[in-house]
C-alpha cells in the first residue's frame, strides 16, 4: 500500500491513503540504518510504501520504503550522535513566521531558513505576525525588515490572527498548496493555523513573561488538510536553525541578491570576502545589500551556529555597518 505521512511521533507515523483511510505504522529496526543520516528517516510529507501488520489485536503497518522526495527542509540535529534532522518534505510553499517582539525572531535565523529554501528549491513565504501588538517604534522595525526582504524579492504578508487582519490574503497564497509553517516556538503557528480553520482547535500557549520566549506547544509535525483546498504542515517551535550541506562556494548563490551580481566580480570562485573587484562588497559599500544579510552570510560560511539566545543582532536589523 501507499500513502503518505501526516503526522510523527518519532516511533509512529500516521499514514494516509488516497481512499483516505489513516493507518498508524512504524518502521523496520534496519529501516533506519541503510543509508540514512537524520535522526528521523521519515518525516511528514513523505509517501511511503507500507505492508499491514495482521500480528497485533488493532490493525497497523510496517513503513517498507519511502518514494523520493523533491524537497524537504533540513537543519543541524541537537542530536549529536546523528546528522541532520528533516523537519518536513515534500513542501510546495514554505510559510515562515516572524515576530519582532514576543518573541524576538533574528536575522540570522530568517535568512538560515531562506538559504535552505533556497538550496531544495522551496517558495519562501515571510509571515510577519502579531501585527496588532506593535507600537510606533517596533512598527518602524517591522516595516525595514519587510522592505529589506521583499528588495530582494521575498513575498511579505503582515497578519494579525487575533484581529484577523492579512487572513484573506495568506488563504489565496495557500490555496492548492502543501504548506509548511514553521519559525520560532511562540510566534502562533498553532494561532494562525487555528485563524485559517477553527475547527483544527489546535492547543496554544501564552508567552513566558520571564523569558519573553514561546513555550512549546506543538511537540512534533503534523499535517492537516483545509477546507479550502490546501495542507499545512504544523511543525514544532524551533530555537536556532543550524544550515547543512553546503559548500563555502555554494552559499553565496542562495542569497538572490548575491547570486545576482556574482557574474560581475572579479574572480568566478569570489567568497565575497577578501577578493578584489567584488561586486557583492561593492553593492554592501553602496548600502545596496542590507548589513544584516551580509553578517548571516558570514556567519554560514564561516560554520557558525546561529544561537536564538545570543544573536547580537536580536531584535533585527542595525544602523551599524561593523561585521564582526
Amino acid at each position: 500500500m501507499t500513502g503518505l505521512v501526516y503526522k510523527s511521533t518519532g516511533s509512529w507515523y500516521t499514514v494516509k491513503t488516497a481512499e483516505g483511510q489513516m493507518y498508524d505504522c512504524r518502521i523496520k529496526g534496519r529501516f533506519r540504518i541503510v543509508g540514512i543520516k537524520s535522526t528521523n528517516p521519515v518525516s511528514v510529507g513523505d509517501v511511503v510504501d507500507f505492508e499491514l501488520d495482521g500480528t497485533a489485536d488493532i490493525v497497523t503497518g510496517v513503513i517498507t520504503g519511502i518514494h523520493e522526495r523533491k524537497n524537504y527542509i533540513i537543519r543541524k540535529s541537537v542530536n549529536l550522535s546523528k546528522q541532520v534532522h528533516i523537519i518536513a518534505a515534500n513542501i510546495d510553499k514554505l510559510f515562515l513566521l516572524v515576530t519582532i517582539h514576543n518573541p524576538v525572531t533574528t536575522t540570522s535565523f530568517i535568512d538560515r531558513f531562506l538559504v535552505t529554501a533556497e538550496a531544495y528549491g522551496i517558495d519562501a513565504v515571510i509571515v510577519f505576525h502579531k501585527i496588532d501588538t506593535l507600537d510606533e517604534a517596533i512598527l518602524d522595525e517591522q516595516l525595514y525588515l519587510q522592505y529589506i526582504y521583499e528588495k530582494i524579492g521575498y513575498k511579505c504578508l503582515r497578519i494579525s490572527s487575533t484581529e484577523h487582519k492579512g487572513i484573506d490574503t495568506l488563504i489565496e497564497a495557500m490555496r492548492g498548496n502543501v504548506c509548511m509553517f514553521s519559525g520560532h516556538s511562540g510566534v502562533g503557528k498553532s494561532t494562525l493555523a487555528n485563524a485559517l480553520q477553527p475547527s483544527l482547535n489546535l492547543k496554544t500557549k501564552e508567552i513566558s513573561e520571564q523569558h519573553s520566549q514561546g513555550q512549546h506547544t506543538t511537540t512534533f509535525a503534523e499535517m492537516f488538510d483545509l477546507d479550502f483546498g490546501a495542507k499545512i504542515i504544523d511543525t514544532p517551535g524551533i530555537r536556532g536553525f543550524g544550515v547543512v550541506d553546503m559548500e563555502k562556494d555554494e552559499v553565496g548563490d542562495y542569497f538572490p541578491e548575491f547570486f545576482a551580481l556574482k557574474g560581475q566580480c572579479k574572480f568566478n570562485n569570489c567568497l565575497h570576502k577578501e577578493e578584489p573587484h567584488c561586486a557583492v562588497k561593492e553593492a554592501l559599500d553602496n548600502d545596496e545589500i542590507a548589513w544584516s544579510r551580509y553578517r548571516s552570510y558570514l556567519q554560514i560560511l564561516d560554520g557558525e551556529d546561529e544561537s536564538y539566545r545570543t544573536d547580537p543582532y536580536a531584535g533585527g536589523y542595525t544602523d551599524d555597518n561593523e561585521v564582526e
